[in-house]
């Protein structure tokens, strides 16, 4: 049974706070509020999971991009510790089309040959930086995260979603089962299939048809992979390494239209009714 929630509205930013008990998710609306999220994300990626900074990202201990002035930053907050950037627990970073061409493109675009994706005659949405603190990886953050995309879905009219997506390590061969997968069963249609670079393709097919269990495969994916999935996603051709965050990449797109999983569509309907 999922945890009750109401929403505060907010006048500025189309949606307020979707709150869960004394977690609660909206964006962020300071520079103090995405300063916090960016040493989240610092903490995650650099100090835990073993990325390696640039100089400069390592004398801030922040981890930030040109991407981040444009983009909406998603926050979860623990009102246990404070309302505001001392309490932000969990974060994820949106880049709407016209976020992108502000900065000159997507992230994602610096990995895979997304042009059919920008071809797209609707509105799209790069997701990506998702974190969430240790002591928060349970379900509450992680589903209050999603429900704050749904919203922000909903209030932009987004059509298409899109991100890369990580898998631990640098070996794709200690990743093959994974890889395999992937591709074999949630391969993007040809008409918005994504494609590694061709100087950083990776191929994704490594293992023989009926080499790999799919039940036991897809329990050991990540959380945010298994997320995507739940919502219908889809896969892009070739994997990328990312050798600065420690990293084999796949880039993962999911068409909000042929979302079928239950969850979702509860909480839209709740969403629908809260903001209109």
């Amino acid at each position: 049974m999922t945890a009750p929630f109401t929403l505060r509205r907010d006048p500025i930013h189309g949606f307020g706070e979707l709150r869960s008990g004394h977690l609660g998710v909206r964006l962020a609306r300071s520079p103090a509020e995405i300063d916090a999220a960016e040493a989240l994300r610092f903490r995650i990626f650099f100090e835990e999971m073993g990325a390696r900074p640039a100089p400069d990202i390592a004398a801030r201990h922040r981890d930030r991009d040109r991407f981040d002035d444009v983009a909406d930053h998603l926050i979860v907050v623990d009102h246990a510790i404070g309302p505001g950037p001392e309490g932000v627990v969990g974060t994820y970073r949106l880049i709407t089309r016209a976020a992108a061409e502000a900065a000159g493109g997507f992230y994602s675009a610096g990995e895979f040959d997304i042009s059919r994706l920008i071809a797209y005659p609707g509105q799209i949405l790069e997701l990506g930086r998702s974190c969430v603190a240790v002591g928060y990886r349970g379900s509450a953050a992680m589903q209050l995260l999603w429900r704050g995309i749904a919203a922000y879905v909903f209030l932009h009219r987004i059509d298409l979603m899109f991100g890369c997506a990580s898998l631990p390590g640098t070996r794709p061969e200690a990743l093959s089962a994974e890889l395999t997968y992937l591709y074999d069963n949630h391969l993007a249609p040809p008409a918005l299939r994504p494609r590694a670079l061709p100087h950083r393709y990776v191929e994704m097919r490594r293992l023989p048809v009926g080499a790999v269990d799919p039940r036991r495969v897809a329990a050991q994916l990540p959380p945010l992979i298994k997320g995507y999935l739940r919502l219908g996603g889809f896969v892009g051709d070739g994997a990328v390494i990312d050798d600065q965050f420690n990293t084999t990449d796949v880039i993962v797109l999911v068409k909000t239209d042929l979302v079928t999983d239950k969850y979702y569509r509860h909480y839209e309907r709740q969403l629908r009714d809260a903001l209109t």
